[in-house]
Parts: structure tokens; sequence; C-alpha cells
């Protein structure tokens, strides 16, 4: 189900028009973004720790900090996720709590304020 939920969710960010600005700030292709996904939430979910393995720590704020993400970006990436999310996932408390929690992370991945500056400290300021 997780790889069912990564590869929706990178095919709607290629047709959805509000993840356009999500869309713009990746690479023309989207493969290697859908594997570290996968990767990614296969442990966080308490499988086996796939992304650890192959890069060490997530540090997904850290990891983020070359590509500017503000609100449209988040928005638009918590839109393909939750869409893919509820097509894939049977709906229950738990996935509605998971569902939550991936919004405070896609949220925590923010570097730029309302006005669209950089945070300090961000290597595109």
């Amino acid at each position: 189900m997780v790889q069912a939920v990564c590869a929706r969710l990178y095919e709607l960010m290629d047709i959805l028009p509000e993840a356009k600005a999500c869309r713009d700030v990746h690479p023309p292709s989207l493969t290697r973004a859908e594997e570290k996904l996968y990767e990614f939430l296969t442990g966080w979910l308490g499988g086996p720790q796939l992304y650890r393995t192959k890069y060490g720590h997530p540090r997904l704020r850290q990891r983020h900090l070359a590509a500017p993400i503000g609100a449209e970006e988040i928005a638009g990436w918590l839109a393909c996720f939750h869409r893919a999310w509820d097509e894939n996932i049977p709906s229950s408390s738990l996935a509605a709590d998971l569902a939550r929690r991936i919004d405070t992370l896609g949220w925590h991945m923010e570097n730029l304020n309302q006005r669209g500056q950089p945070a300090a400290g961000c290597p595109f300021s």
C-alpha cells in the first residue's frame, strides 16, 4: 500500500494544477523522489528502515533546504499526498492520525516566509 501511495502521489503531482509550485521545484523525473519517499515512509510507518540504511538519518528539513519551499509548495504536496492516501489506505482512526502527522511533517519543510523570502541559512538566500 505504501508503494501505491507514493506512486499515485507523484502521478498526481504531474497533473493537479494545485501541485504546480511543488512540481516546479522537482527535477523532470520524479522516479527518485518516489523511491526515496517509499523508503522513508516504510520506516516511518514501522517497517524496515530502508531510507536510513541507504542514506543515514533522514534529517528531512536539512535535506530539503536546497529547494525553496513555501506554503504553496507544501499545500500542493499535501494535496497530492492526501488524495493518494485516501485512494489507497482504508479509512480508520489510525489512517486519519497518520495523515495528520504527515501534515505536520510537511509544514516542517517550510523554508520561505509568507513574503516568499528564504529563511536564514538557506542556500538559495
